[in-house]
């Protein structure tokens, strides 16, 4: 079709049209090889060893090409612990993720929130050898009176001056400004480690003040690394998920997404004014969001036309490539001499950090006659909850002050890995037996730090009831009713150890899934029980949980500084070591905290992983019935509550 169109432009169109292509990664999160460190086995799925072949033809299937990386590229993987923690970054190291996008040719990067994770030295030291710009338009060491007065972390913008070709072979100058942006929650997630060293503007704002600047200084084409989701349409000050109003933004060309896992374009945005998943468009403009751990490669192919001195955009095309589906749907193109195949390079430098890697998570530390898993998180029975939980509330314990000494202490967890956008190998599955560093790393994913908030009953039971709103209402006389919510991130799921209660799920979810009130006047919680006595609700509470929760993340009722009573910079992974090595074997008490009530005549559907058939006696009182696997490989399970 693109090609009837070009034979009918005037020979001056086609002399002034050029094409160009972007691709896009994002939230790699330190997932280099394609392996599977929490189980210990390879996964061919992930990795950007592996996408640096899809990059490789991408850029062999075209003439100008430019890739960029979104952000969220140094945490989430033993990797990335293993270089903040165990091996150190000195100052002039070189960190293997950044030596692989130095391999790899990247064009520019910017940073997301989790960069901030192993705080800011490490950041700045990982990349001080980047041979590539970084840019973030939104954070800066010191905020001034007006964005562009503001003193930055890194370059707001750069502009990339390249020589492109027309169609009939004439060269000619093309100006790419590319800018960056992350959420301002950053400075709420990470206050512990940036309070005092940054400020975070809010992502509307800042790259409405430096387009203008962009273009004055020359820039023909912008491209915005949004490291965000596609969230509400209307604009609202700090907003997290802002790619829309972003879009919007005037003067902005092309946007990359990412921040929230999801892919774009995808029919999961279909319904959504704005985004037209066909065309691949946000408010008009070319976007794509590519996954995460190097799952997809981004793909927009632009068509440049030049008229009265300027370039504009003609035609594009937006597509996601996905690893899983390589082989079969992107076959080797030929290599070209001009685009030299980076992907062997990339292999050597990051089979090196493996190996490093391999060696260390496989350190015995203990042992437990037990398997740990989160195949039945949601339904209150996992010994992989209870165990983090155990941990946190044995370190805060032991250190709190005496003026909380005569406090009860709880301890609310959430589980690291269930499922959603990760998939179905994405739960926590450590058999019976020797236990290792990579154990801890299975347990708990985040480098979160032990934090504790002061908290009334009244906090609790709503901390609770925002937690409950991750499933779905069940009605009765109804039978395979989904059972979870999808668009509620597991992460957010909390379950307090230290209390018993019930949950109605015939009643509407008091919550959405980012926290927002949606029916404030109805109650989930039931028969909600410290010590065997109903709750008192004016009495207060040490919650025992982590710095990302107890600082606000998840917009939990009672999460705030000010609730904050105790903090320490151990990570919890190193505090589960720590409980792990004191006891010879470990003993977990798993019984779950909370039971679903029944719901007569009702049965629902749980979606979890497929070894989870080894452990279904654990679920015996629901009468699980197998149904099979899902079309992404997910177990589904019948489970009766009348």
């Amino acid at each position: 079709m693109g090609q009837e169109k070009l034979r009918f432009m005037p020979v001056s169109d086609v002399r002034q049209t050029v094409d160009l292509r972007i691709l896009e990664t994002t939230d790699l999160h330190v997932h280099l090889h394609p392996y599977d460190y929490y189980a210990d086995c390879p996964n061919p799925d992930f990795g950007l060893s592996r996408l640096a072949e899809l990059v490789d033809r991408a850029r062999a299937e075209a003439g100008t090409t430019l890739l960029f990386d979104n952000g969220d590229f140094l945490q989430g993987t033993p990797v990335g612990d293993f270089f903040a923690y165990d091996m150190g970054l000195r100052e002039g190291d070189l960190h293997p993720v950044l030596a692989a996008m130095n391999a790899m040719r990247y064009d520019a990067i910017t940073i997301g929130n989790h960069e901030f994770n192993y705080g800011l030295e490490f950041l700045e030291r990982s990349l001080a050898r980047a041979e590539f710009p970084v840019v973030s338009a939104n954070i800066a060491k010191q905020i001034g009176r007006t964005p562009r007065e503001d003193r930055m972390l890194v370059k707001p913008y750069s502009l990339l001056r390249r020589q492109v070709r027309d169609r009939i072979g004439l060269m000619h100058d093309l100006c790419i400004g590319v800018l960056g942006v992350a959420p301002p929650q950053i400075m709420t997630w990470e206050r512990q480690q940036l309070q005092g060293k940054l400020g975070v503007r809010d992502m509307v704002e800042a790259v409405s003040a430096w387009v203008p600047e962009m273009r004055e200084a020359g820039a023909d084409l912008i491209v915005l690394l949004a490291h965000t989701g596609i969230g509400p349409l209307r604009y609202t000050h700090g907003m997290e998920n802002a790619v829309i109003p972003l879009a919007r933004i005037e003067g902005v060309d092309v946007v990359l997404s990412g921040h929230t896992h999801q892919v774009f374009p995808s029919r999961a945005f279909a319904d959504i004014p704005s985004v037209d998943v066909e065309r691949g468009t946000i408010a008009g403009k070319p976007a794509v969001m590519s996954g995460f751990f190097g799952s997809h490669l981004g793909v927009i192919d632009l068509s440049l036309q030049r008229e009265g001195g300027k370039w504009r955009v003609i035609n594009h095309n937006v597509e996601t490539r996905a690893l899983r589906d390589a082989a079969m749907n992107f076959p080797q193109v030929a290599a070209d001499r001009s685009q030299p195949m980076r992907s062997p390079k990339v292999r050597k430098i990051v089979e090196r950090a493996h190996d490093a890697v391999l060696a260390s998570i496989r350190q015995p530390i203990g042992r437990c006659d037990t398997p740990i898993h989160s195949f039945f998180v949601y339904l209150g029975s996992s010994a992989a909850a209870a165990l983090v939980a155990q941990a946190q509330k044995s370190f805060v314990t032991g250190r709190i002050g005496p003026e909380l000494a005569g406090l009860p202490v709880l301890s609310a967890v959430s589980p690291s890995k269930a499922g959603g956008l990760g998939g179905a190998r994405n739960y926590t599955n450590i058999a019976a037996g020797q236990l290792t560093l990579r154990s801890m790393a299975d347990l708990y994913v985040y480098p979160n730090k032990v934090a504790a908030s002061r908290l009334t009953g009244a906090q609790i039971a709503q901390w609770l009831e925002r937690s409950a709103s991750a499933f779905n209402q069940i009605h009765p006389h109804v039978q395979d009713q989904p059972l979870m919510n999808p668009a509620f991130a597991g992460y957010n799921f909390e379950i307090i150890y230290g209390l018993t209660y019930e949950i109605d799920l015939t009643q509407p979810p008091r919550f959405g899934p980012d926290g927002t009130k949606l029916n404030p006047a109805h109650s989930r919680i039931r028969n909600l029980r410290h010590a065997g006595a109903p709750l008192d609700m004016t009495a207060e509470f040490i919650l025992c949980t982590n710095n990302f929760r107890a600082q606000g993340a998840g917009n939990y009722p009672g999460a705030k500084p000010s609730s904050i009573c105790f903090e320490h910079p151990a990570i919890v992974r190193d505090v589960l070591r720590e409980h792990v090595e004191k006891q010879d074997v470990l003993q977990v008490d798993a019984t779950a905290p909370f039971r679903l009530m029944p719901v007569e005549g009702a049965s629902v559907v749980l979606r979890t992983a497929p070894a989870a058939l080894d452990h279904l006696r654990q679920i015996a009182s629901f009468a699980p019935e197998v149904m099979g696997a899902d079309k992404k490989g997910f177990l589904r399970l019948r489970l009766t509550l009348s």
